[in-house]
């Protein structure tokens, strides 16, 4: 079987859970047997683009008409059996789904966020969680509110785009949901029940846990989304330990100067299993509906417990192997000493959950399922 597997990476500048998640993917495919063909793009890239191609960045979202021609070429020559999608923004464009469908190729899509609806992806705003684009066919209030990049002008080519494939997304030929909670959300947008399919990501086996550390471990970007002021609050009312923050983000000033916080500072993969394995709790205090946070599946795998909000799909992640609680620096705060005293009771069940649900031997099996429906159900239209 040949696959294209295409996703726009991250700026190295912003540390992502989604480019872990796909290189893995390519890997484990690859010792799966599966013939892959990367089709990547890079938001590094943007600096180096010739000047015409800066001109028409703004609009990319849209088309990304070098993408499309690249694409194209790249089918041709391949004659691959079916296109496998990931984050499109800003330089491959949902319209790679069209490119795709014109060729005959059948299109798969792992939902990492809610673009299909938000123009920035979260479901998040000024510091809160917002739904107020959901069901409108053009998404005007993410313009109002400045939601992409904060600027009027980009989110307003983001909304346009949103608005243009609508159309697109709804041919795509199977959804892969990470959770529950993305299927709902894929449902609400009106994709039919037979083209979703749940399957969470998984990680790399790290081997046997370390023996427990000590304290908390918060690594993550350090925003508001991902928790971080929640945290800090909850721990000055009580501190249990040590807290260690891994990360860089535009929060950053709040933990730099904080004498109660050890701040770590931006880490590599390697850096933060180290702090991980130093550790005896991983904390995922997210403010938004967090679709499947990375950390908490490497936490499972290192044998780490997790405290997380009860918000998108940390619960699921989760499950026996930690705790859950409303996004409030009351619940958070309480939560943090039945952590500290119940980590190594959840420890084995923390590589138990990771041993059972999340390691690569499953989940490529249940992606080479979906690979095999989807060419058969094109073959077969």
């Amino acid at each position: 079987m040949k696959v294209v597997v295409a996703h726009n990476r991250y700026s190295s500048a912003q540390p992502s859970g989604e480019n872990r998640i796909v290189d893995t993917e390519i890997a484990q495919l690859r010792a799966a047997g599966v013939e892959v063909i990367p089709f990547l793009r890079s938001s590094d890239e943007i600096g180096t683009l010739p000047a015409v191609q800066k001109a028409l960045l703004p609009v990319s979202p849209i088309r990304a008409a070098p993408a499309q021609r690249e694409l194209a070429a790249l089918i041709r020559e391949h004659k691959p059996d079916l296109l496998h999608l990931h984050n499109p923004y800003p330089l491959i464009s949902p319209w790679i789904v069209r490119t795709a469908h014109a060729h005959g190729l059948p299109v798969v899509h792992t939902v990492h966020n809610y673009r299909q609806v938000c123009a920035n992806a979260l479901y998040f705003r000024d510091g809160h969680i917002c739904h107020d684009c959901r069901g409108r066919a053009f998404p005007l209030p993410a313009v109002v509110h400045s939601c992409y990049r904060g600027s009027r002008a980009q989110s307003a080519v983001m909304a346009a785009a949103l608005a243009v494939h609508r159309g697109t997304w709804r041919s795509v030929d199977r959804y892969i949901a990470l959770t529950g909670a993305i299927a709902e959300h894929l449902r609400d947008f009106g994709i039919p029940d037979e083209r979703i399919v749940v399957k969470p990501n998984a990680t790399p086996d790290p081997g046997p846990p370390a023996p427990l550390g000590e304290g908390f471990l918060f690594a993550a970007r350090l925003s508001a989304e991902k928790g971080l002021p929640l945290l800090l609050d909850a721990w000055s009312r009580n501190p249990v330990g040590t807290l260690r923050v891994a990360g860089d983000g535009p929060l950053r000033s709040l933990v730099e100067s904080r004498p109660d916080v050890v701040f770590l500072g931006p880490q590599d993969h390697e850096g933060v299993l180290a702090a991980m394995r130093a550790s005896a709790v991983v904390l995922a205090p997210s403010t938004w509906h967090d679709v499947l946070p990375t950390v908490i599946l490497e936490a499972l795998a290192a044998g780490r417990p997790v405290l997380g909000t009860d918000l998108g799909g940390i619960p699921y992640l989760v499950g026996d192997a930690g705790w859950t609680v409303p996004p409030t620096v009351d619940a958070l705060a309480e939560a943090l000493p039945v952590a500290a005293a119940g980590a190594a009771e959840r420890a084995p069940l923390a590589r138990k959950r990771y041993e059972s649900t999340f390691t690569p031997e499953l989940i490529t099996a249940r992606l080479l399922d979906i690979y095999r429906s989807v060419t058969r159900y094109s073959a077969g239209s």
